[in-house]
Order: structure tokens, then C-alpha cells, then sequence
């Protein structure tokens, strides 16, 4: 899969580019289509929720709740 041919979420700028333009390090993709490129902001807060609420669930394994 080349990203050349992706779209990408710049994280410095805020921007949906399409290849290859900005530094990896400001990249966060690559993504399909440039809505699922614009989501990314989005998409990182879910999935980062969803393993701070799996995380806290590990922690709480085994446990009844009380402390």
C-alpha cells in the first residue's frame, strides 16, 4: 500500500493532504477518502476512550469494584 496515493491528516496544520507532502511525523493516516482523513481527530479521541476504558477494566479484573 503506498501512501503517495492516500490522503493524510496533518497534525501541526490541521489539514487533509492528499500523498506524501509533510514530514511523517506530522502525519497521521493514510486514509482513503479525504472525509475519513478529516475524521482523524475524531477517530483518535474514540479509540484512545476505548483503551482507557479497557485499560480500566484490566485494572479492575478479578475485582468487586470496592476498595
Amino acid at each position: 500500500m503506498s501512501g503517495e496515493n492516500k490522503y493524510w491528516f496533518n497534525s501541526s496544520t490541521g489539514e487533509v493532504e492528499y500523498g506524501l507532502e509533510s514530514p511523517s511525523i506530522d502525519r497521521i493516516g493514510p486514509f482513503d477518502t479525504a472525509e475519513e482523513a478529516g475524521r482523524a481527530p475524531e477517530v483518535i479521541q474514540e479509540r484512545a476512550k476505548a483503551w482507557a476504558d479497557e485499560d480500566a477494566a484490566e485494572d479492575n479484573w478479578g475485582t468487586d469494584g470496592t476498595r
